[in-house]
């Protein structure tokens, strides 16, 4: 058989991802198979290959392959997410740059641009996902703006309000000013910034010389202030209370309130309210029924209501007021502190809180069922210490009512109609005016004035697992097939934003949808098992983006290491739940960072792929194997199944991480280092026994590996031998393991330590590995069964560790270099004198240097900070020292005697 003699991943990668789709590999329909079904966390259609994605999608490829590989029906739905904000920034930003303002074109004419937008950018992150391998049915693509899924939305929406589960109202939220929309407190991200807090004193009313000093962040907003707070025990201002004072500038008297929520330790103890611009002080306005008075626009400037600094920005506003107070003589002095700043996701601008008319959803009832699912273990979390994340945002007094509305064009519409102050709420206009016609007759459909806003994006990304089937439609057949998903693969920072609420809609929704007898038999959850990924974060700990500019770029990592380096890479480092720190300094010389797990994978590939070229440069003879062959196969194939076992078992307790080194030591040392150096015959021609067994091995390791490096895998699986047309690796049968002689591994394992302290002795004495030595061995129960009973034992002894002969002896040889075989001293004879005192002497030295290591590592094992704080990597490789150190002093000691 032809084999190239070099490994061209991008080559190989563009061949067989070609093939694989020619073929329909990756489709799937309903069929008598018991259905795989995993949904691809749609990424925004703005979006483009990160390494988030990388981790996420690789994860989700695992799992999917193996299913398939397993005899399952496989479905990996794919698709994308319309993403409200950042795509209308875009589209308007585009629009700005030929000239063209959104408000000047109207909503439709705003929409034709979005879709164009769209269709010309929204497929590329799809495209990406290719090239690391994703094996989705691509024919099953959805989009959260297509029709059908846009339908399925007003359904929902409808739905909801006639379960009185839906309600409008004006109340204090996060606003955009930049986006020009209302955000979620989890659209808010909250970092520690440097500010200033600016002192400033109110006179008391009808003194010319008292005063009150509050310390405020924002000196700007003191036009709107209706009221000062202090706490009622605060000793400093009991005798401010039930007065009034003085607003500086706008000379408004307003009261002096005594109220527990002030917190006498900070800044001047006493504080300004505002109940336009606070959400904590609105809530002391309701308390209080002051006056609420917005002197902040929409995009951020001053109004006409604050008298002062009008048209201004507020941060250019902030500037004009300092100046202004200090002109009065009311700023007192400017502080430097630390304080949280709430900045939007998407765009990054300063949240202002505003009052605004929204739509909420009532969450209370509906979290409390989600919570059920995960405590009673319909929904399982992995790892499951998750579930405490999801308990704290979800219990009853965390979680707050969904406002569901966004101040924007692209999104799902809001199907209410407004008729002054009454509302109809119906999946089309005429099913409005149908309703408003009961009370009205006579009315028009131009008397109608339906809402401007559309819905949240994740208000028709928590349908997915239902949507992307149409189960919103009248054919449920995929729905009921599919339906509930097996695994749900993402990231724990939307836990709340997605999984909770896609587990909301399943238990609200799949009843509706499938029927009662359905939900009952096979259940309401949309996913049985949630596996959260950590994030992947550059060497400050910070999440990676392109905002900051700390992300690789992972095109470039595919074009260095390949899809398969690349996963290798992403796979063997991200444990479940475990963040990656990629490209941190190495710890200690020992711990490789991602870009060297990569170009160990990339140098993996090459391993497989010259293992299979050395296989296929032997001549094949009907002949009967030679006795350290023989041996060296029934220990691989032993330790094949032994790996089978295992890995099985890691991929169900979605340790993948594991399963993947696992699979890396079983063939890079195991197959490629050990067995192929006993097969290897002297000259050049193998017994077909060995050989088949060999390619029989081969196999089914590409077979366990395909899941996580599926194009090396399928390159070389139809490189071991002919293939007829769907035979392919994708589609193989998953290996079942076969009962193994764990004595043969333990006994292998000793002869495998063995070969090692030989070479190692060769490379301390400088003897040339090309030397023949003589090894004798001590006569005993276990030598004897070890070297005489393992037929071949010898003869891997003497082949792998370049020996002329092995004897078993009665007495020690006096010039033999003593070392420990299993519980016995073998010795190995020199071509020189040996000083046995003086290898005791040493063996006793190195005894105490690992006593005095292995207290190092204790106690540094013992620091609850460092086991608390280290990398889960690290810490585990700090026990396998202190083990490591433990058994090689047991081994000395019993040469010692």
């Amino acid at each position: 058989m032809s084999v190239k003699h070099t490994y061209n991943s991008s080559e190989v990668e563009k061949k067989w991802y070609a093939y694989w789709m020619d073929h329909d590999y990756f489709r799937s329909e309903p069929d008598e198979r018991e259905p795989y079904t995993l949904l691809i966390p749609p990424p925004n259609v703005t979006g483009v290959l990160h390494m988030g994605h990388m981790l996420n999608i690789t994860i989700q490829d695992v799992l999917v392959r193996k299913a398939r590989l397993s005899g399952k029906n496989a479905c990996w739905v794919p698709g994308t997410d319309h993403a409200s904000i950042a795509t209308e920034a875009k589209v308007v930003k585009r629009l700005r740059e030929q000239g063209i303002k959104k408000s000047d074109i109207g909503r439709e004419e705003f929409m034709k641009h979005a879709f164009a937008w769209k269709d010309e950018f929204g497929g590329i992150i799809l495209q990406q996902l290719q090239q690391l391998g994703a094996s989705c049915d691509w024919s099953r693509t959805r989009f959260t703006m297509e029709p059908k899924m846009y339908e399925a939305v007003i359904k929902v929406f409808v739905k909801l309000y006639k379960r009185d589960k839906l309600y409008r109202s004006k109340r204090m939220t996060n606003w955009d000013p930049e986006a020009q929309t209302v955000l979620s407190n989890e659209e808010v991200i909250h970092t520690e910034e440097n500010g200033n807090l600016y002192h400033v004193r109110y006179r008391m009313e009808g003194t010319d010389d008292t005063y009150l000093t509050i310390a405020t962040s924002r000196p700007e907003t003191i036009m709107a202030d209706t009221a000062l707070a202090v706490h009622p025990e605060d000793e400093r201002y009991k005798k401010f209370h039930g007065r009034k004072v003085i607003v500086p500038l706008v000379n408004r008297v307003v009261p002096v309130i005594p109220d527990d929520y002030v917190d006498p330790e900070f800044g001047t103890g006493a504080l300004k309210i505002t109940p336009a611009h606070d959400p904590n002080d609105y809530e002391l306005g309701q308390k209080y029924g002051l006056d609420v008075i917005d002197t902040i626009t929409a995009d951020g400037k001053l109004n006409e209501l604050a008298q002062f600094a009008v048209g201004l920005d507020r941060f250019e506003a902030r500037v004009e007021i300092i100046k202004l107070l200090k002109e009065s003589g009311d700023l007192v002095k400017i502080e430097q502190y630390r304080t949280k700043v709430g900045r939007s996701e998407r765009t990054n601008a300063i949240v202002e809180p505003r009052l605004t008319l929204q739509w909420f959803m009532k969450m209370k009832e509906t979290a409390a069922t989600a919570l059920r699912a995960v405590d009673s273990g319909e929904v399982r979390f992995h790892p499951e210490s998750m579930s405490n994340m999801y308990r704290s945002w979800l219990n009853e007094e965390n979680v707050r009512d969904w406002c569901i509305s966004r101040q924007l064009w692209w999104g799902q519409r809001i199907p209410a109609w407004y008729h002054g102050d009454e509302v109809y709420v119906a999946e089309t206009a005429e099913e409005a005016l149908k309703e408003a016609q009961h009370h009205h007759p006579g009315l028009k459909m131009s008397d109608l004035q339906q809402d401007e806003d559309v819905l949240d994006t994740w208000f028709s990304s928590w349908l997915w697992p239902m949507s992307v089937f149409d189960g919103f439609g009248e054919d449920k057949t995929d729905l009921r097939y599919y339906y509930p998903t097996n695994d749900l693969v993402t990231g724990w920072d939307i836990m709340f934003f997605w999984v909770a609420r896609m587990i909301m809609a399943g238990y609200e929704f799949s009843e509706d949808l499938l029927g009662k007898e359905f939900v009952e038999e096979h259940g309401r959850q949309p996913f049985r098992d949630v596996y959260f990924t950590g994030m992947v974060r550059d060497e400050k700990r910070r999440k990676m983006s392109k905002s900051l500019g700390n992300s690789p770029d992972a095109l470039e990592l595919l074009k260095n290491y390949g899809a398969d380096g690349v996963r290798y890479g992403m796979l063997s480092s991200a444990a479940a739940g475990n963040d990656i720190v990629f490209d941190a300094p190495i710890q200690d010389g020992e711990v490789l960072n991602q870009s060297q797990l990569c170009e160990q994978g990339r140098k993996f590939c090459n391993k497989i792929f010259n293992a299979n070229r050395l296989i296929q440069s032997f001549e094949v003879a009907d002949r009967d194997p030679d006795p350290a062959a023989r041996l060296a196969t029934e220990w691989i194939e032993a330790k094949l199944n032994a790996t089978i076992t295992e890995v099985d078992r890691l991929i169900a307790e979605y340790r993948l991480s594991e399963a993947m080194v696992t699979l890396y030591r079983l063939i890079w040392s195991d197959f490629c280092s050990w067995y192929l150096e006993a097969i290897k015959p002297a000259d050049g021609t193998i017994s077909r026994v060995t050989y088949d067994a060999a390619i029989s091995v081969f196999e089914r390791m590409m077979i366990l590996l395909h899941p996580f490096m599926p194009f090396i895998t399928e390159e070389v699986w139809h490189q071991l031998r002919h293939r007829k047309e769907g035979e392919d690796c994708v589609v193989a049968s998953w290996p079942v393991a076969e009962e193994f002689d764990a004595n043969l591994l333990q006994r292998f394992g000793a002869l495998q330590d063995a070969v090692s302290h030989l070479r190692d002795v060769r490379n301390q004495r400088g003897i040339s590995h090309g030397e023949k030595l003589t090894l004798a061995v001590k006569r005993s129960q276990t030598s004897e069964a070890l070297l005489g009973g393992s037929a071949g034992a010898a003869e891997f002894l003497q082949k792998a560790g370049v020996l002329g002969s092995v004897d078993l002896v009665d007495d020690a040889p006096a010039n033999g270099l003593p070392f420990l075989m299993q519980n016995d001293t073998a010795y190995l004879l020199l071509n020189e004198s040996v000083d046995l005192e003086a290898e005791r002497a040493k063996n006793q030295e190195e005894i105490d240097r690992l006593r005095g290591f292995l207290k190092s590592v204790e106690k540094k094992l013992g620091n609850e900070r460092f086991v608390a704080n280290a990398p889960e990597a690290v810490v585990a490789l700090e026990k396998k020292k202190g083990e490591d150190a433990r058994a090689k002093i047991a081994s000395l000691e019993k040469m010692l005697g």
